[in-house]
């Protein structure tokens, strides 16, 4: 049996979760970034991992965006 998702609650808490943790960085990209990463995997059959693999792409694109 499939879970419903809710991507717009995933990104509401990823874009606080990450807006925490990367303060320098305005929360509206941040926000940005994670829908971007959660509409990507929206369309993936597996949707277990939405939260964590959008939160990763996210660090690493900020993580880039750094150096």
């Amino acid at each position: 049996m499939a879970t419903e998702i809710d991507h717009e609650e995933i990104i509401r808490q990823l874009t606080a979760k990450l807006s925490e943790k990367y303060s320098g960085v305005d929360s509206a990209r941040i926000g940005e970034l994670v829908r971007e990463e959660v509409n990507a995997l929206a369309e993936r059959p597996v949707q277990d991992y939405v939260t964590v693999l959008a939160e990763r792409a996210v660090k690493k694109s900020l993580k880039r965006s750094e150096k």
